[in-house]
């Protein structure tokens, strides 16, 4: 099934962005790999007469970050470490400023879309190249790698450096467009 052309807007009522973090080092243990939901974000995907897409853009309020799950650690995640985690995100990683990307080139084959753009995180732009799946029903979902430190990012670390979330983070997209 074709996709209907012209311009689509987003919202998370569309899909979800999420973030995946996952710890290393000595004290790994007693961390967590986080699953941070994205809770304010808009995207605008433009779909050609040919029913593919041709250009992407998202922007996300880096201030929205919420910790939706943590996996792992010594004890579960009580709504202080939450509230504590969102705001090292805000005040020490991406410092309230927005995340963006914009698509420079999308070439389409069945099922499948190669982005090219670029990523704006913590006031840092460079590059970026991603697939992304596309289904007949106007489904589109990614999993892209990041490594922070490419966007001047330093990563998170506690216990004077035994506990650090890993460089490499996932953000995973998962909307649905309307089908034409």
């Amino acid at each position: 099934m074709a996709l209907r052309p012209g311009s689509h807007s987003l919202t998370p009522e569309s899909g979800t962005v999420v973030v995946k973090t996952y710890r290393e080092g000595v004290g790994q243990k007693i961390g967590h790999d986080l699953i941070i939901d994205v809770g304010h974000w808009e995207a605008t995907v433009e779909v050609g007469e040919e029913g593919t897409p041709s250009a992407l853009a998202l922007e996300a309020d880096g201030s929205s970050l919420k910790v939706v799950d943590g996996l792992g650690g010594a004890k579960a995640l009580t709504d202080k470490d939450r509230g504590q985690i969102r705001k090292n995100i805000d005040e020490k990683v991406l410092g309230g400023k927005p995340i963006t990307f914009r698509s420079a080139s999308v070439q389409c084959d069945p099922g499948r879309m190669t982005v090219q753009g670029d990523l704006t995180m913590a006031g840092t732009t460079r590059p970026a190249t991603f697939d992304v799946d596309l289904e007949d029903d106007g489904r589109l979902s990614c999993t892209v790698a990041v490594t922070q430190s490419d966007w001047g990012i330093k990563p998170y670390k506690a216990f004077m450096g035994a506990l650090k979330v890993r460089d490499d983070v996932e953000i995973v997209l998962d909307v649905r467009l309307p089908s034409g």
